[in-house]
This record gives structure tokens, C-alpha cells and sequence, in this order.
């Protein structure tokens, strides 16, 4: 490993497993000190367990790295707010925040409770926002006080949310939600010298396998493997990075590639009349790109 990030500071959100543990992996094999933050909980958000956090923790400390446990939930106001209050007080400082933490409650609209979708909304939309704006708020004073501040946050879409996907109306709107979030975001927190971007990454991990029905070649496996993100996610994180924020990078082991979302298209004046209306939309869309699907491989 290069040392992109040598003293630096890292929280991982949904570390126990997955695109996080292999992140929280890799920033800690960078340099990083990193708190590794996972509830445990299953796929669809159900339970805990303190052992993914511990486990992890264990590895990056038997390969040399610094590392502590954290199983707050993110969703919660004094949770989030904890998280980051443990890399301060266990490492002096916070540089990085990887927001990945996410649960999945896949149906299709005509079957989702409400109960569905509020839980997947709580733990991706609104559990960025939580941490994000305790983190904001860190950085803020640390400004204040004089200090110089090279701050990351690092989100995590979706193509779900960026391009939609079936049967995932809560998912797709959460990490939509992430993703209009993240360019706000950096237009916030630029001032503080902090930058705010957004993986929508494609990785096997336990979501997707539920998703995919874990029928995969070898080879897919491993242009999937979660290490293809993290190796984005740590460049993003390091210095080296300063110059690109409010961007969504689409990324899996066979692509990367800059997600460009809403853009005006074709337009004309705005017809006083429905009739004209009807005819002047049907004329722009003689123009206008085509809906974006999901890409591939």
C-alpha cells in the first residue's frame, strides 16, 4: 500500500461487512486510523450483533493498523452524533466520513407497508444526513478555531437510485435522496474545506446476492469483488482528492465512470393554452435523450 491516507482519521459506516469492511480494510491499510461502525443487524435491518464491528477491528489491528468498534445506529440523532464523537475522542480528530451503511425491503409498490419503506429510508437518507451533519458541524468549529481542515464525506448511491430499478421504490428513492444530498452538500461545506462525493458502486455483497439470487460466474465474481470500490473510496479520501467534489462516480470492477445526473434538455417557450402544451412536449421529445437504464457489466 501507497500511504494515501498516513494520518488520517476515518469513520466507516456499515463496516461489519461487505463494500464497508473492505473500505475500513483498505483505509486502514492507507495509514488510517479508523472507527469501524456496524450495528450487525441482517439484510433487512433486523437484530444486532456487536461481532462484524469486533471482527473487523480484530483484522486491521493483527495487519498493524489502528482500528476501534462502534455499533451505533446511524438513523438516530444522538447515535450519529456519537459515532463521531468516538473518532475524536479515540483518535484527536476526524478527516474522512464514509456513509455506507443500508438495509434492503425489496417489493414492489402495489405490496410495500409503510413500514418498508420508512425503515429503508431511515437507515440510508436519513442516516447519511445524521452523520453527515454532526460531522459538518465538527469541521465547522474546527474552522472557527483557526484550524485547517481537509475534510471528506463519501456517500453511497445507488444505480438503483440514479438510473431506478424495479421493485425498489424505497431503495431507489433513498439513494436518489443520497445523491441530490451529496451536490447540495458540497456546496455547503466547500467553505469548511470539506468535499462531499458519492460511489454508486456494484459489488457482491450479501444485499446484492439476496437481489441476484447468488447465481454468478467466477468471473463476474470477481470484476464484483467490493475491493474495486474501496480502492475509489480511498483515493477519495486522501488528500490527493481535494480538487473534485459534488460528484456521483459510478464504479464496479469493470467500469468507472462520472454519473451525470439532471440536465436540461431540449426546450422552447412555455404555450398560454393545453393544446399547445401537448404539442410543444411531444415535439421536445423528438430530442430529448432517451430515460436512462440501468447499466451493465
Amino acid at each position: 500500500m501507497s500511504g494515501t491516507s498516513e494520518g488520517r482519521v476515518a469513520i466507516v459506516t456499515g463496516a461489519g461487512r461487505g463494500i464497508g469492511r473492505a473500505e475500513a480494510m483498505t483505509l486502514a491499510a492507507e495509514g488510517a486510523s479508523v472507527v469501524v461502525n456496524d450495528v450487525g443487524g441482517a439484510a433487512d435491518g433486523s437484530g444486532s450483533d456487536a461481532g462484524p464491528a469486533s471482527e473487523v477491528v480484530a483484522e486491521i489491528r493483527d495487519l498493524g493498523g489502528k482500528a476501534v468498534a462502534n455499533t451505533d445506529d446511524i438513523s438516530e440523532w444522538d447515535g450519529a452524533q456519537n459515532l463521531i464523537n468516538t473518532a475524536i475522542n479515540e483518535f484527536g480528530r476526524l478527516d474522512v466520513l464514509v456513509n455506507n451503511a443500508g438495509i434492503l425491503r425489496d417489493r414492489m409498490i402495489v405490496n410495500m407497508g409503510i413500514e418498508e419503506f420508512d425503515a429503508v429510508i431511515k437507515v440510508h437518507l436519513r442516516g447519511t444526513f445524521c452523520t453527515s451533519r454532526w460531522a459538518a458541524a465538527y469541521w465547522r468549529e474546527q474552522v472557527k478555531a483557526g484550524e485547517t481542515v481537509d475534510g471528506r464525506i463519501i456517500n453511497t448511491t445507488s444505480s438503483s437510485g440514479i438510473y431506478g430499478n424495479v421493485g425498489q421504490s424505497n431503495y431507489g428513492a433513498a439513494k436518489a435522496g443520497i445523491a441530490a444530498m451529496t451536490i447540495i452538500l458540497s456546496k455547503e461545506l466547500g467553505r469548511y474545506g470539506v468535499t462531499v462525493n458519492a460511489l454508486a458502486p456494484a459489488a457482491a455483497t450479501r444485499l446484492t446476492t439476496a437481489v441476484n439470487g447468488g447465481a454468478m460466474s467466477e468471473e463476474m465474481q470477481a470484476s464484483l469483488d467490493p475491493q474495486w470500490i474501496a480502492n475509489v473510496t480511498a483515493w477519495l479520501a486522501s488528500p490527493a482528492s481535494a480538487a473534485v467534489t459534488g460528484r456521483v462516480i459510478d464504479v464496479s470492477g469493470v467500469h468507472i465512470a462520472i454519473a451525470e445526473g439532471w440536465n436540461r434538455g431540449p426546450g422552447a417557450p412555455t404555450p398560454a393554452d393545453i393544446a399547445g402544451v401537448g404539442a410543444t412536449i411531444e415535439e421536445l421529445l423528438k430530442t430529448a435523450a432517451p430515460v436512462s437504464e440501468m447499466p451493465g457489466l
